[in-house]
């Protein structure tokens, strides 16, 4: 009688694995899917931050060359302002 619930108890347990295996297996391609769009979206992330990077590296750039053009320019009207020039 023992062996019966021993066995009883052993083969539910089974199920009960067999069960929440096939749940599992059945959602794979789902999440192998999902997997998959989640690493191109970290490559997609991974380029724009490069890409972010050189922007920001070209944006200094050009305000450095902006700053060479307005002292430039501050020096010519300068220039201009202290000679008399023909007018």
């Amino acid at each position: 009688m023992a062996r019966w619930i021993v066995l009883g108890a052993l083969l539910v347990g089974l199920l009960v694995l067999a069960v929440a295996c096939r749940r599992v297996l059945t959602r794979l391609p789902g999440l192998q899917r999902a997997a998959l769009a989640l690493q191109e979206r970290q490559d997609q992330a991974v380029h724009l931050r490069e890409a972010a990077t050189a922007l920001q590296r070209r944006a200094e750039e050009l305000q450095d060359r902006i700053a060479t053009a307005q002292r430039r320019v501050d020096l010519i009207r300068a220039r201009r302002g202290a000679r008399p020039g023909p007018r």
